[in-house]
């Protein structure tokens, strides 16, 4: 059977298609103003970093958002794993699709999937099923692999990834999700992997309103509170699209205890177009003890 190669689907798009063009990019995200202004914030020195909430927009709305949480991961120290969780905008799939195995393209490269870990989740096999169709037009996951090249590059460091796509946003896929990484980070060791939980905020409302809703989201993700976040975004209608992986990151960060969350970097939309009565907002949080 050949070996499964997830090829860029929004390069071109969501971000510079060319090599060249795309280190550039990155780099401007990192050191703009709006930006974390450098590659490594070292004030994550020594912290025990267990993952992100990170957006996935097109760079040049959300990308510099995205850089806060990547430079306090550098920061903290990179990991030789990098769990990628983000919604399933397509419908397409399994209700939790884990990518089967082989590797990911970017115009910076091919990363190899964790075929070990992926096959040690694939066993709880109730929402989560091994697939490859939930991710083949996917942007929430592929639009963070070229900053993780990016930074791995610099740092010296080889990753690999395990990709996530979540169709089913329920509590039930959460848990059953979030009990399964407990599962296996068990055996594999916390310290040695890095969650990403990868959403945007709220859709296509005026800053203000997106602000007042937001922040309904962000006191449980403050708490570290799985279940209240859900119970929050249908109780507010926040079109939060990656509530699920977000929640799934706050599930196992209270399963495995002592977390806490601290928010880097809020922004919107309005902040590139200048309009700010239809906006997209973004934020970056970094869960650590």
């Amino acid at each position: 059977m050949p070996r499964l190669s997830r090829k860029p689907y929004v390069a071109g798009y969501f971000y510079p298609g060319d090599k060249d063009l795309l280190l550039r990019e990155l780099d401007r995200l990192f050191r703009s103003d709006r930006g974390p202004g450098k590659v490594l914030d070292d004030r994550w020195r020594g912290k025990k970093v267990l993952g992100a909430i990170l957006p996935h927009a097109g760079y040049m709305y959300s990308g510099e958002i995205a850089a806060h949480g990547y430079a306090a991961y550098f920061g903290s120290g990179l990991k030789k794993l990098v769990i990628v969780i983000g919604p399933n905008h397509h419908g397409l799939g399994a209700s939790i699709s884990i990518y089967p195995g082989g590797e990911w393209e970017t115009p910076l490269g091919k990363v190899s999937v964790n075929e070990e870990f992926v096959e040690k989740l694939s066993r709880f096999n109730g929402y989560l099923a091994l697939d490859d169709l939930g991710h083949k037009y996917e942007h929430s996951l592929e639009v963070h692999i070229p900053f993780l090249q990016y930074i791995h590059s610099i740092g010296n460091l080889e990753f690999e990834i395990v990709p996530i796509a979540m169709l089913l946003q329920t509590s039930n896929g959460v848990i059953e999700l979030g009990d399964a990484l407990v599962q296996v980070l068990k055996n594999y060791g916390v310290d040695d992997i890095f969650i990403i939980a990868s959403t945007d905020f709220t859709h296509y409302e005026s800053a203000l309103s997106a602000r007042e809703k937001d922040e309904k989201a962000f006191e449980a993700i403050l708490k570290i509170d799985s279940m209240e976040l859900i119970r929050n975004v249908y109780d507010y209608d926040i079109s939060m699209c990656g509530f699920g992986p977000t929640a799934t990151l706050l599930y196992v960060a209270e399963k495995l205890g002592g977390y806490k969350a601290s928010l880097l970097k809020y922004g919107h939309s309005g902040e590139v177009t200048g309009d700010d009565s239809n906006v997209v907002s973004y934020a970056s949080f970094i869960i650590y003890k």
